[in-house]
């Protein structure tokens, strides 16, 4: 079975689910100004395999939820993730995102943030409604670790001596954490004994790390077309991401 066929398999498990919460996105993307809307639009025609959502359905579904709270749960871990790409890639200056350009090149810079910071906002007014402060507390501080991972890979840029260490903790704040928060979320919202909580906490966390190593390879070793972004962009940008890290600490200098 190829890969595209396993991801089905596993989405079926929550199809109805999983419609519900497209359906919901869309829902949420209201306002009175346009181009707000235009934006929101644009990002969710685009597509992607929203694995973060797709994971808190199954944590739910997993631990047996009897309401359909997990469906704006997981809308709103998209929320998030969807603001941090418009906001990443600002920083990194990108030009194409799932197979089209991206906001930023699309619209412009401030565009690009500014509805980034609406989808954020939008994200934690929808998280209100659930009435949940454990999770609430969970979701806040993910973003603000998100937000930290951010910084700390700026900071990180063009390193002569780059550390795995360093990669791991960049890599887990800023993109595990939000999966952790989708497996412990789903788990909490249908009320998981601590044991189920635990382990959901840490398979979001394994599942999230495993993500982005694999994702940083790809941009080494895949192609464009069926990545839909540009390849090499972490070498350009200067992010010591582990193929790097690992090719500078066993490499040697020949070049034949």
């Amino acid at each position: 079975m190829n890969q595209p066929n396993r991801y089905q398999q596993i989405r079926s498990v929550v199809e109805a689910d999983f419609k519900a919460v497209d359906k919901f996105i869309v829902d949420q993307l209201y306002s009175n100004v346009p181009l707000v809307e235009n934006i929101g639009h644009y990002i969710v025609d685009a597509g992607g395999k929203r694995l973060r959502p797709l994971l808190v359905l199954l944590a739910a579904k997993t631990c047996k939820i009897d309401n359909q709270q997990h469906v704006a749960l997981a809308s709103v871990i998209e929320f998030i993730h969807t603001a941090t790409l418009l906001h990443d890639d600002v920083v990194d200056m990108s030009s194409l995102r799932r197979g089209r350009p991206t906001v930023n090149e699309q619209w412009n810079n401030p565009s690009s943030v500014l509805v980034g910071d609406f989808i954020y906002s939008r994200a934690f007014q929808i998280l209100v409604t659930l009435g949940d402060m454990k999770i609430m507390k969970i979701i806040a501080d993910t973003t603000n670790r998100i937000a930290e991972g951010e910084v700390l890979q700026l900071i990180s840029k063009s390193n002569p001596n780059p550390t795995e260490q360093n990669y791991m903790q960049v890599i887990q704040n800023k993109t595990a954490i939000l999966f952790q928060a989708a497996g412990q979320c789903g788990a909490i919202l249908s009320n998981a004994s601590d044991e189920e909580e635990l382990a959901l906490t840490r398979f979001g966390m394994h599942m999230g790390t495993a993500f982005q190593l694999i994702d940083d390879v790809l941009d080494y070793a895949g192609d464009r077309e069926s990545l839909g972004k540009n390849i090499g962009d972490d070498l350009a940008e200067g992010k010591p991401t582990l193929p790097l890290i690992y090719a500078l600490e066993h490499g040697s200098a020949r070049t034949s």
